[in-house]
């Protein structure tokens, strides 16, 4: 674990079966993110970006208290002249957003990425869980947006969410603050999450569903993700105009010829029903 190109500070990474498991590795500040480890999120995509032996990423966080608690305000980011700033830059107009480097669709990593959410996620969490692709949530998870109570406008992270729930629930939580928190039985109503489970069943349930996931041709999942996120980002007409490029780049012939042979053999697997 953690050797080679994925020894990082602030991250655990192990890899087996074509899996990657990532956990946030700052349990004592409830995975609050750091410079640090917005430096080790964008070299830990970049790199697995290239690894064929990794076709699927679960990410979660070091505990059972926090998933994320946003941005480490105790740790100033300085700006390029090493001038103290919260947000990397001493200059309105040159502003630097903190979050840019955390999350893997913004780092251009097309490979599925489960976030198994094992307890608090607020504000700068949402750069991550806004670019996963499933999530899934222990039942004592809870999400909200402490922004505007402290006087903050809440802006990059409701624009991720957007995707993820529906508008209503993100202006709610977006403006209430940190007076109200959304619950893992109310983010499964509202489609922010797949599934709740137990919190002593959340590896197994996600490790479950990466598997199942990797055992699927990477060509064809990469592709149908792309597919998927392009018409979330661009809308059905934009997306159908990206839509023959996709389906091109992403068939792969032996895989094809392989599920082909698969499907008339007639033998099937018995599914999981959820």
């Amino acid at each position: 674990m953690n050797s080679g190109p994925y020894a990082f500070e602030t991250l655990l990474v192990d890899i087996a079966d074509y899996v990657a498991t990532v956990a946030l590795n700052r349990p004592e500040a409830h995975n609050a993110f750091t410079a640090e480890m917005l430096q080790d999120c964008r070299s830990l995509w970049g790199t697995l970006r290239s690894d064929d032996n990794v076709r699927v990423v679960i990410l979660t966080g070091t505990g059972d208290k926090a998933f994320c608690s946003g941005i480490d305000r105790n740790e100033p980011f300085t700006a390029l002249d090493d001038t103290p700033t919260l947000y990397g830059t001493s200059n309105n107009f040159m502003y630097d957003d903190p979050g840019d480097w955390l999350g893997p669709k913004t780092n251009d990593l097309w490979k599925p990425v489960i976030g198994a959410v094992n307890g608090m996620a607020c504000g700068g969490a949402f750069y991550l869980l806004g670019e996963c692709d499933v999530l899934i949530a222990a039942e004592h998870a809870t999400f909200f947006d402490p922004h505007v109570t402290y006087g903050m406008p809440a802006v990059y992270e409701p624009m991720k969410m957007l995707g993820k729930m529906p508008f209503g629930e993100v202006m709610r939580m977006s403006i209430a603050g940190s007076e109200e928190r959304i619950s893992a039985e109310s983010a499964l109503r509202m489609g922010l999450v797949s599934e709740v489970v137990p919190a002593e069943q959340l590896a197994e349930a996600s490790n479950r569903l990466a598997h199942t996931i990797a055992a699927n041709p990477p060509w064809a999942v990469q592709g149908t993700l792309r597919a998927i996120w392009a018409a979330q980002d661009l809308g059905r007409l934009g997306s159908r105009n990206m839509a023959a490029s996709i389906l091109s780049a992403a068939t792969d012939k032996a895989s094809l010829a392989s599920g082909v042979e698969g499907y008339t053999s007639g033998k099937r697997s018995e599914p999981r029903i959820r």
